[in-house]
């Protein structure tokens, strides 16, 4: 069979650019050792990654290991991340997933340990670029069956809980993936400080909805925008992919206020239709508008933002 890409496992400045990443989350306390793995895909079959027992701070391109979509190492000198199946896996059930970043960011793998829901409808990045971020159920890592446990969860959201572990997101290119884990981290880190305050304040109906629908206008897919049973902020895109004993709950906070679906509110339920069964995306979490980039997106929101905050 023809190969459509162009293999990249001789790609000198992809390796540079997993280094690069891996001192990133090395240095921003996010692997510490040997923890972690990234991967990157460079073919149809082929798939370079970090090396099992080194510490990302401080690999070198020589370093950098290559796997066939099946986990089978086909080059380096050192021996493939013992993890690179979850990776695998996202980009099997992902075609649009390029970039795989696993590590253990430390604000965000307490919720994994505390298996603590995190809570939306508090920050407008976060719900603008990310919603709500499942936990997966644990499993030993590195086989088969941990890889399993994302899979549920893909469709729908591009950042992942490892229960009991740490996370894992993931994106068109590696340093995509590696800000979704810096967001989410940051975030957790805001919850906890919150916490330690008194609390966190939730957004209310009015301004949750003209969040969700900001991320609408922008390109941003959401499951909410696909089922009326979706509670604004209330952790329930993913109950599919739970089983009853799995499904995280909010301990550490005040419960999420009930607000209905985006669907039912009126200005919204006349132009969108909505899908049957639990909430999923349809477009594997891709946006619809590849026009809009990072950086004017991110200008848009802080001007609400500070807007808001001045009383304008």
């Amino acid at each position: 069979m023809e190969n459509r890409w162009n293999s990249g496992i001789n790609d000198r400045k992809l390796k540079e650019e997993i280094c690069e990443i891996g001192r990133r989350v090395y240095d921003k306390g996010f692997a510490a050792a040997n923890d972690g793995n990234i991967s990157i895909r460079v073919g149809e079959n082929e798939v370079l990654c970090s090396p099992t027992m080194i510490c990302k701070g401080f690999m070198t391109p020589d370093d950098i290991c290559a796997v066939d979509m099946e986990g089978g190492q086909i080059a380096g000198k050192r021996k493939r991340t013992s993890e690179i199946l979850l990776h695998l896996a996202i980009m099997k059930e992902r075609p649009d997933v390029k970039a795989v970043v696993h590590c253990h960011p430390p604000h965000a793998t307490a919720f994994a340990v505390a298996r603590e829901a995190i809570p939306q409808c508090v920050l407008p990045e976060v719900e603008v670029f990310m919603g709500e971020v499942p936990l997966a159920p644990y499993e030993t890592p590195g086989g088969n069956e941990f890889a399993s446990t994302v899979v549920p969860f893909l469709k729908a959201t591009n950042t992942i809980i490892l229960t009991n572990h740490g996370t894992v997101s993931f994106g068109k290119t590696l340093e995509e993936a590696y800000w979704k884990t810096e967001i989410l981290d940051a975030y957790c880190r805001i919850l906890i400080l919150a916490k330690q305050i008194g609390g966190i304040t939730y957004l209310n109906e009015q301004k949750s909805r003209e969040l969700i629908d900001l991320k609408k206008r922008l390109g941003f897919d959401d499951p909410r925008f696909h089922n009326e049973d979706c509670d604004l902020c209330g952790n329930s895109a993913f109950r599919e992919g739970y089983k009853e004993a799995d499904t995280p709950v909010q301990r550490g906070f005040e419960k999420a206020p009930d607000y209905p679906g985006y669907l039912k509110a009126p200005s919204y339920a006349q132009s969108n239709g909505s899908s049957n069964g639990a909430c999923s995306l349809n477009n594997g979490g891709a946006s619809n508008n590849s026009d809009v980039g990072m950086d004017e997106l991110v200008k848009m929101i802080t001007d609400q933002v500070l807007a808001s905050l001045n009383g304008k």
